[in-house]
């Protein structure tokens, strides 16, 4: 029996922009969903799909208000956003807002689709959350408290340990300063804090800190740690 196909609701008001997304995706064994404005897409979370892209530049509802929306009534579905270019504001205000990951227009299939299984395994870590985390050569033991690059052991401090706990957590997502910052500090607001320990921790854990393959920047809005094997 062939499993059944993964439900995406594509939520875009450009025609083209729906056609490319249907027929990349529908090659790749996923059920599209279309809608082409806000109205139709909070209609459409009736038919519980498994992602949501979301189109920020939207006729009738505006793109941030509609993914409040979508979170009060569906606060786990994964929500990966399509932004224009150089809107770094609202990049940050749609993560902090719950979208699980975002896309600059125009944007590649192949990036789409890596971004897209981030989420969804995201979203099964979070729901049965594995002890061990891997990738590549990084393993962080939750239980245990461990954490190894290859052979050796890498010794954290408290601090350093928080900052990869909560990175481990949320693997493959985009983490905001603010976020992060509220995890790690509660009261704390200066982003600068949290750049002294992420460069620690890839002091400790990259083979070049200069050149990070486990955390990874992305600029002017926050980290991401690279998703799980």
């Amino acid at each position: 029996m062939n499993p059944t196909p993964i439900k995406v609701l594509v939520v875009d008001d450009e025609p083209p922009i729906r056609k490319l997304l249907r027929m990349g995706l529908t090659t790749q064994g996923y059920e599209i969903l279309e809608a082409s404005n806000g109205k139709i897409a909070l209609e459409m979370l009736a038919q519980n799909p498994a992602l949501i892209i979301l189109d920020l530049g939207l006729p009738d509802i505006q793109g941030h208000e509609l993914l409040r929306m979508i979170r009060g009534r569906n606060d786990s579905v994964p929500i990966v956003v399509l932004s224009s270019r150089g809107d770094e504001a609202g990049k940050v205000q749609a993560l902090d807002l719950g979208a699980d990951d975002y896309l600059t227009k125009p944007f590649g299939m192949d990036e789409l689709l890596a971004r897209m299984r981030a989420a969804l395994r995201h979203q099964l870590q979070v729901h049965g959350e594995r002890p061990v985390f891997r990738s590549g050569d990084l393993a962080v033991d939750l239980v245990r408290r461990i954490v190894k690059v290859g052979e050796r052991d890498v010794k954290l401090s408290p601090k350093e340990y928080e900052l990869l706990r909560v990175l481990v957590q949320h693997a493959g997502k985009v983490l905001t300063h603010r976020f992060l910052l509220k995890e790690l500090w509660d009261e704390l607001t200066d982003a600068q804090y949290l750049r002294v320990y992420v460069r620690q921790l890839r002091q400790k854990i990259e083979q070049d800190p200069e050149r990070p393959q486990f955390v990874l920047t992305e600029t002017g809005i926050g980290y991401r740690l690279r998703a799980g094997d």
